[in-house]
């Protein structure tokens, strides 16, 4: 009762934000309330699909994983990282309606993208929207009505008018499967969408209501230091990876944690072990390169306040660093991959 009555107002601003117990078209999962659970894409889609206990691991699996595991100590003993980012390289998300008034947005460059700039034609964004306030500038809009979803890369408003070097548009987002290919808009290309790898930015967000609900039923997005050069893992179509290192990780590889590990025995902090069984049910796919081991959180811009920080937020007065100390890194596995490029 206790717990209700302090976050209850946060779930009325993640109805308004991202629409939790709304009847729309997207995917949903009942929860042990009762009430619809919202998840982006479609429930068949790599990011709602649990992970099954024998899934084939990757032959390079054990050194893959210990290199990360590696970079996640030294980045903690540094006291840089591990991190779980909300603001400013979080993903704000702009829930609107039916009759919200739509606006250009004009795509920076790319002059022979005459069907991204076509899909921001008329784009249902907010004149206060707040793009994340980090030099990616992040933002997506999402119309249940329409099943639509736009995502921006540096998103800024210039002179009165709305401007981004890059992003995406997907229509029918209850059966996307939440990356970018040629069939999500008319005359879209797998290269669309505002990460470099080309999955969604909603795709594998901690959302507010995954942590209102107490449970997150989808996998997760992360960003490393070191990604692999020259070759990326499906379901990514392309990256902006760097490292010659063998044992850094391609955009688009998928990870989870042991289905053996017993995580009641870890004692880990609440939203630590949230992250957990996510890891372990439905995994990780590495989504973009930054400069520590980092996961997604909603920005809380669009709410007007921050739910996560103090002594009754999410993170319960910890820091990210601190809530992810005791993540078990070393029994992650790397499940089989399919390398392109």
């Amino acid at each position: 009762m206790t717990r209700l009555l302090r976050i209850g107002p946060l779930l009325l601003l993640c109805a308004a934000i991202l629409g939790c117990g709304s009847a729309t078209s997207a995917a949903t999962k009942e929860t042990t309330a009762g009430t619809p659970h919202f998840r982006f894409f479609s429930p068949h889609s790599f990011w709602n699909e649990p992970v099954p206990v024998d899934a084939r691991l990757d032959p390079g699996s054990a050194e893959l994983v210990s290199a990360l595991s590696t970079e996640a100590a030294e980045e903690l003993a540094a006291g840089t990282g591990p991190f779980i980012t909300t603001s400013p390289y979080g993903v704000p998300i702009y829930r609107v309606p039916a009759d919200q008034p739509t606006v250009p947005v004009q795509l920076v460059g790319h002059a022979g993208e005459r069907a991204l700039r076509a899909a921001w034609h008329a784009v249902p964004l907010p004149p206060k929207a707040r793009p994340a306030a980090g030099s990616d500038r992040h933002l997506v809009v999402w119309q249940p009505h329409s099943d639509r979803l736009w995502e921006f890369f540096q998103l800024r408003r210039e002179s009165g008018e709305w401007r981004a070097s890059w992003g995406g548009a997907m229509r029918n987002v209850s059966g996307s499967p939440g990356v970018y290919n040629r069939h999500v808009w008319p005359g879209s290309q797998p290269w669309w969408g505002a990460s470099a790898s080309s999955l969604s930015i909603a795709g594998g967000l901690i959302t507010l209501e995954d942590l209102e609900d107490g449970e997150i039923d989808h996998a997760l997005a992360i960003s490393l230091p070191e990604v692999r050069a020259g070759t990326y893992a499906s379901p990514a179509r392309r990256s902006d990876g760097t490292s010659p290192n063998p044992l850094s990780l391609p955009e688009g590889a998928h990870l989870r944690l042991d289905p053996h590990l017993d995580l009641a025995s870890l004692h880990l902090p609440w939203l630590t072990r949230l992250v957990a069984e996510a890891a372990q049910r439905y995994g990780i796919f590495v989504r973009d390169r930054a400069a520590d081991v980092t996961f997604y959180a909603q920005d809380p811009t669009p709410t007007g306040s921050d739910p996560y920080g103090g002594p009754h937020g999410y993170y319960r007065g910890r820091s990210p660093i601190e809530l992810l100390a005791n993540f078990p890194w070393r029994r992650l596995l790397l499940l089989k991959m399919r390398l392109r490029g």
